[in-house]
């Protein structure tokens, strides 16, 4: 080999199987900026296709990671309701390329920004409705398959 090194693929855990799974991305153009959002879930209910979102005034990357993974769960729980399944009869993995809600919502970082908080306490109410959830850490490579950009 020539002396070009490879750069490394970044590990992945292996994700469980799940009832659902629920991709999320968010972002802002500038920091804070115009934010936007998506998600796209598969499983017992699935979108038809990734759900492409907008949020008003001046949001930062962190806040629309937060806004897209809650609308995204919103979504789900509605959908559920709307078919009777009892989501505290499912499991849930949500993957994200932001390690900060990852970390945050999994209980292994404090959540240091106020303005984050009340995302991360309405996060974990949402997932304590089912019977089971995980976050995982995805690259973005991986998000940007599913999501389409």
């Amino acid at each position: 080999m020539s002396g070009l090194s490879r750069r490394p693929k970044p590990i992945v855990p292996a994700v469980p199987p799940a009832d659902l799974t629920l991709v999320f991305d968010g972002g802002s153009l500038g920091n804070p900026g115009q934010g936007y959002g998506s998600f796209i879930y598969r499983g017992v209910i699935q979108t038809a296709s990734p759900v492409r979102l907008e949020y008003p005034g001046q949001t930062t990357n962190n806040e629309a990671e937060y806004l897209s993974m809650l609308h995204g769960l919103r979504a789900i729980l509605r959908d559920l309701e709307r078919d009777t399944h009892d989501p505290s009869n499912l499991s849930i993995n949500v993957l994200s390329d932001s390690k900060l809600v990852v970390e945050q919502v999994s209980g292994r970082w404090k959540v240091r920004h106020a303005p984050l908080r009340p995302f991360q306490t309405e996060a974990r109410d949402l997932l304590s409705r089912f019977a089971a959830w995980q976050l995982h850490w995805q690259p973005r490579v991986e998000s940007v398959k599913l999501l389409g950009h």
